[in-house]
């Protein structure tokens, strides 16, 4: 049977193992593999936290040396779940180095990537110890985004007879926005540090624009046997320079790389998967909605308090009603707040033009000044509800609930949202970008716009929401036939981990 290891810094088959969508695949796909007959183990840190969980167990001790010291890390084993995939998470204090429970830290300004580089760089240590060391090393070893993207290398530049030599590395970029990008020497997070012995390789490893820096992406893209973004479109996008100026976003430097990778027939694109349930979950009153709302004291609501708002709308369910969840970053939110014609943003735009009878609500958190600037929009409309946070009792209701789902990301790797919001039969209105360009078709199974700048994207994505909600309004069958055929995709794990299977992870 061939083995699959798969290596990633999060993993929401964990509790508190998400931050973003990589948990989300590293929770699916591995499940789907070993639908298909392969032995299919994962692999994260702990953090300190994840080797705790009730029945975990120490299956090894993995000794390597890292930055000129020898450590021991502690493999344990987690509980066999429903799937038949094994669970491993990796246990050490480096890993944990800003306490139990992070899985990313946010250094001072000047410092990017410095504590998680060297997390990470140990990480990569660390599985190549465990390959190189272990009884029965995986056949594949699939790595995830660049916290794993020193693994090629220590493969690479290793002992010619290590084991790790003989597994076939696959690398998925989820997000070429973090690449890991750290001094090659005289930083105590640099390669120097964690790797004396390749340094004499920086050629390979470095920054193709930060001559004095390993990128850990770029590494994983020179020397994988295999790449895959998580969309074809993505794939081909980030063959292309960025262009801040049309609000392009790219290779980020990295397109160089890219292009030499897919030319060799090493890089490709697949769409991420989402799974269906067998039953759907049943529609919420909404009254029972506005009651879910009234539970969180977070609730960012116009200029009255949130009780008076909520109590205001029982019994009214909105005319149009739309939402948004997601991260709140520069690659979700910007054509939100992106000035128009006549407006100081698209939302208001938006939002003036629904009128009191309908609702708009946003579900998410992320950057503080984003944040800020949708808690003023919240307290202008009365018709904006921000939920600040990220709550999942909330998401499958609001999901479930909602007429239109507006997701005009900057750029999208793949996108999940929008999966989610089809599979409840709620149409989407996206910007023609990376994956969101690959699952919907407009005037099909939901609404796409474009355009060359940021201004003209912007205007065209408020223009495309209100000519969505024209349809709602003003051609009811035509938007069933749409809801109908948006909840009829099927974006399946089982047929994307067949493709890795048949694509990727066989040797040529």
């Amino acid at each position: 049977m061939t083995r699959i290891w798969l290596a990633a810094a999060e993993n929401d088959a964990l509790p508190g193992g998400k931050v973003g969508g990589v948990g989300d695949v590293v929770r699916d796909l591995p499940i789907a593999l070993a639908g298909l007959g392969l032995d299919v183990s994962v692999i994260t840190p702990s953090y300190g936290m994840f080797h705790k969980l009730p029945g975990a167990s120490l299956v090894r001790k993995v000794r390597v040396k890292f930055a000129r010291r020898s450590y021991v890390a502690h493999v344990y084993m987690l509980p066999a779940a429903e799937s038949a995939v094994t669970q491993y998470v990796i246990e050490h204090p480096r890993f944990s180095p800003d306490g139990t429970g992070q899985i990313y830290v946010n250094d001072a300004p000047g410092r990017p990537f410095e504590s998680d580089a060297a997390k990470f760089a140990f990480f990569c240590a660390v599985l190549a110890g465990w390959v190189n060391d272990c009884d029965s090393p995986p056949d594949v070893l699939h790595l995830h985004d660049w916290h794993t993207g020193l693994v090629p290398a220590l493969k690479k530049y290793g002992k010619p007879d290590a084991a790790l030599k003989q597994v076939r590395i696959i690398f998925t970029i989820h997000n070429l926005a973090y690449q890991g990008v750290r001094p090659l020497e005289g930083n105590g997070s640099s390669l120097e540090t964690w790797f004396p012995d390749l340094v004499q390789h920086a050629n390979i490893l470095k920054d193709p624009i930060h001559q004095d820096c390993v990128n850990f992406m770029a590494t994983a893209i020179r020397l994988s046997d295999g790449i895959n973004t998580v969309s074809p479109n993505y794939a081909m996008e980030i063959q292309r320079q960025s262009d801040p100026s049309t609000g392009f976003i790219g290779g980020e430097g990295l397109e160089a790389e890219l292009r030499v990778a897919y030319s060799a027939g090493r890089l490709s694109g697949i769409v991420n998967g989402c799974m269906y349930p067998g039953e759907t979950a049943p529609l919420p009153d909404w009254d029972e909605l506005l009651q879910l709302f009234a539970t969180r004291p977070e609730i960012i609501n116009a200029s009255m308090p949130a009780t008076q708002w909520i109590e205001g709308r029982r019994g009214k369910r909105p005319r149009d009603f739309l939402l948004s969840i997601g991260r709140v970053v520069q690659q979700k939110v910007p054509l939100f707040l992106e000035p128009v014609s006549g407006h100081g943003s698209a939302l208001a735009a938006i939002l003036e033009s629904m009128g009191s009878e309908s609702l708009f609500v946003m579900l998410g958190n992320g950057e503080k000044d984003l944040e800020e600037k949708f808690v003023e929009l919240a307290r202008c409309f009365d018709n904006f509800l921000y939920l600040r946070g990220y709550v999942d009792a909330f998401s499958g209701p609001l999901y479930s609930s909602a007429d239109l789902f507006l997701m005009p990301s900057s750029f999208e790797p793949c996108g999940i949202s929008q999966m989610l919001a089809m599979r409840a039969g709620q149409p989407c209105a996206v910007h023609a970008v990376g994956g969101l360009k690959d699952t919907v078709v407009d005037g099909v199974t939901g609404f796409v716009f474009d355009g060359e700048t940021p201004a003209e994207q912007a205007e065209n994505f408020v223009n495309t929401t209100r000519a969505a909600l024209r349809v709602k309004n003003e051609d009811p069958s035509l938007w069933q036939k749409i809801c109908a055929a948006a909840k009829a995709q099927r974006f399946s794990w089982p047929v994307a981990a067949k493709t890795y299977r048949d694509q990727l992870y066989k040797n040529d």
